[in-house]
């Protein structure tokens, strides 16, 4: 996966991190960005099995 991949995904995480962060502290969770690193690293590795996915589903597509 290239680095450039990896940052557009992180630029998506970051984008809903505002709602996320909101909707635990409603539930009574703080969160910190010391927290949420774990979880980012979580989401970049999720997001970069999901686009390996997606793109072999693209190649088949086209080999159809």
């Amino acid at each position: 996966m290239s680095q450039d991949k990896t940052m557009e995904f992180m630029q998506i995480a970051m984008k809903y991190l505002p709602e996320a962060k909101q909707q635990l502290e409603q539930s009574g969770v703080e969160l910190s960005m010391e927290m949420i690193q774990p979880f980012m690293a979580l989401f970049t590795q999720v997001m970069s099995e999901a686009y390996e996915l997606g793109k072999e589903d693209g190649k088949k597509e086209i080999g159809n």
